[in-house]
């Protein structure tokens, strides 16, 4: 293995080599988003050397998901002639072929899309099961590494069980996507050598995905890339909207409904919002549909400031989505040249200052680290509401145990931003109207999270602190 190949996966990369070398078989399952890298850790830690190796077809029948089993059976030297005809005789065969590999080491066992093998009517988790627990878990030189894109799945059916795999995954990894700072050292490692100001553009593009980011070619510019990329005639990102909601969730087109609702309002919707905009039945349909979105992390699921989980609000957070939804969808004949032609559209503008909130959410620790509360435990919500004073909204409010609440104003410019006296008035305003609505008797300090700074002059004196884009790029 070359770890000089991997960026931000040095947790993930020691956890794997202590379950190597554990004195016990191991089963682990790696999970996460479709394209965030999960099968390029597993082949590169492990040098594409198995002892078995599959991976399941998607929305294939019981009868070719197991002739491909069959085939790589018979591909890493099973005395097998036919191929089986359940899923219980699969496993034996894997088995057989296990027990006579010789020598003192971890068997290496890897199936890829695990939960693509799983059919309607196939039984294979219950013969998965029997494999693992009646088996495999017995013995002591046997690693078993599972992968998919299928969050739901894998929660569902093998973190979440509470039959025959209950508490036997005992190792699992989820990966997450890039880091800004991840993000910049992997574009690095590939000759992209771009200001931050263009990397924090390009990760409210697409975010920290490894598969999207490997498509930026080194010899073209920020605009150039995303002109590429995205909007020309079949470029590589052209239908992979459509891709990316159909391999996860069976039911897209209800799921596609709510994240389609949701990308119309920055701020997110309640349930019952989700409900009416979407006209789904309000049941335990629904809640199963917003949990998954929620775990594959499509949506970020949080509370209203004063509020309890009752009043969550749900927000559309996958940036790739979001700038699907807003650029590309229903154009049928596009510009190919749209990115750079838009460059000074207002409505880019917008769509970077909404999403340069998310990023700044997802960096939250960042955010934290930078005005000092690191240690301190918080509660991270948003706010809107109204007093005598007028309405206000906040997007980010950092409740803090030390008896303060950050009020954070976030702002996307190309330059240092100014707050002159019009807006330093707004920003009194938002803070009265936030404590007699809120009846808060902490002290609210306001934190400004800008690009470049705020410019210091008569009106900057109401910030209690900043954070810049360069401290969004720092670790932890």
């Amino acid at each position: 293995m070359d770890k000089n190949l991997f960026v931000g996966r040095e947790y993930e990369i020691r956890q794997l080599e202590k379950y190597r070398n554990s004195k016990e078989s191991e089963f682990v399952i790696v999970y996460g988003r479709r394209r965030v890298g999960k099968t390029f850790l597993i082949k590169e830690f492990f040098d594409d050397t198995y002892d078995f190796h599959v991976t399941g077809l998607y929305k294939k029948p019981k009868k070719m998901q197991l002739r491909n089993f069959y085939l790589a059976l018979q591909e890493y030297g099973a005395n097998i002639k036919k191929a089986p005809t359940d899923w219980l005789e699969a496993f034996d065969e894997l088995k057989k072929l296990l027990k006579c590999i010789k020598g003192n080491r971890k068997k290496i066992v890897f199936i890829d899309e695990l939960p693509w093998l799983d059919t309607r009517q196939s039984e294979f988790l219950g013969a998965f099961e029997a494999f693992w627990n009646g088996w495999g878990a017995q013995q002591n030189d046997i690693i078993l590494i599972a992968c998919g894109s299928a969050t739901t799945w894998i929660t569902n059916k093998i973190l979440s069980d509470k039959g025959g795999l209950f508490n036997r995954a005992a190792r699992r990894l989820y990966l997450m996507p890039f880091t800004l700072q991840e993000t910049e050292r992997y574009l690095v490692s590939r000759g992209i050598n771009w200001s931050r100001y263009d990397i924090v553009e390009c990760y409210m593009t697409m975010g920290g995905i490894p598969y999207y980011l490997k498509l930026l070619d080194n010899e073209l510019s920020y605009l150039d890339n995303i002109d590429t990329v995205f909007f020309k005639r079949n470029g590589p990102l052209w239908d992979e909207f459509d891709h990316l909601y159909e391999t996860l969730f069976g039911n897209s087109k209800a799921y596609l409904k709510i994240i389609e609702a949701l990308s119309t309002k920055k701020s997110g919707l309640s349930r019952k919002e989700i409900i009416k905009e979407t006209k789904l039945d309000d049941n335990g349909l629904l809640t199963e549909m917003l949990k998954n979105l929620s775990d594959s992390q499509f949506v970020r699921a949080y509370n209203t400031f004063g509020y309890n989980e009752k009043n969550i609000v749900y927000q559309l957070s996958d940036y790739f989505t979001l700038f699907y939804l807003r650029f590309m969808k229903g154009k049928q004949n596009p510009d190919e040249h749209f990115w750079t032609h838009f460059l000074d559209h207002p409505a880019k503008s917008s769509w970077a200052g909404q999403t340069f909130e998310q990023v700044c959410k997802d960096h939250i620790n960042q955010v934290k680290k930078t005005i000092g509360i690191s240690a301190l435990l918080t509660d991270i919500s948003s706010w809107q509401g109204s007093s005598e004073s007028g309405k206000a909204q906040i997007d980010l409010v950092i409740d803090r145990r030390d008896r303060t609440t950050n009020i954070c104003e976030i702002k996307f410019s190309m330059g240092e931003f100014v707050i002159d006296k019009e807006y330093e008035e707004k920003l009194r305003k938002k803070i009265q109207v936030f404590r007699e609505a809120t009846n808060s008797r902490k002290a609210l300090q306001l934190v400004m999270i800008t690009t470049f700074g705020v410019r210091q002059n008569a009106h900057s004196g109401i910030m209690q602190s900043q954070v810049r884009m360069d401290d969004l790029f720092g670790s932890l």
